[in-house]
């Protein structure tokens, strides 16, 4: 898990917190969340199509726990996806959450880390 944490934090503007107490680590941009690890696995945000596709694919990807299933994945480290494959889901969360933020905070960010 430590790579994980270590490559969310690659990500422009990446910070952690932990809003909820000691577990899980929210890894945030802007102020909104991407990212939440907890133990041996990690839940991250994911396009309502790609999500369900993914889920088919693999049976360690299963909807977001305690999160809003339709938005969320649940990812459980076990080997069975390359650090790749979860690099790629990692990018993916964090770009929908860049997005989503205003120009106002996203311009923020990009001036912070350039």
């Amino acid at each position: 898990m430590e790579w994980i944490t270590e490559y969310c934090f690659t990500r422009p503007g990446a910070v952690k917190d932990f809003p909820f107490g000691k577990e899980p680590m929210v890894m945030k941009v802007g102020g909104k969340m991407f990212a939440l690890l907890s133990g041996q696995a990690i839940s991250l945000k994911c396009d309502p199509v790609v999500a369900e596709n993914l889920r088919e694919q693999n049976e360690a990807i299963t909807p977001g726990y305690h999160l809003n299933k339709k938005h969320w994945n649940s990812i459980r480290i076990d080997g069975s996806l390359s650090a790749d494959e979860i690099r790629s889901m990692i990018d993916h969360s964090y770009d929908l959450v860049f997005k989503g933020l205003p120009k106002a905070v996203r311009e923020k960010v990009r001036l912070t880390v350039g």
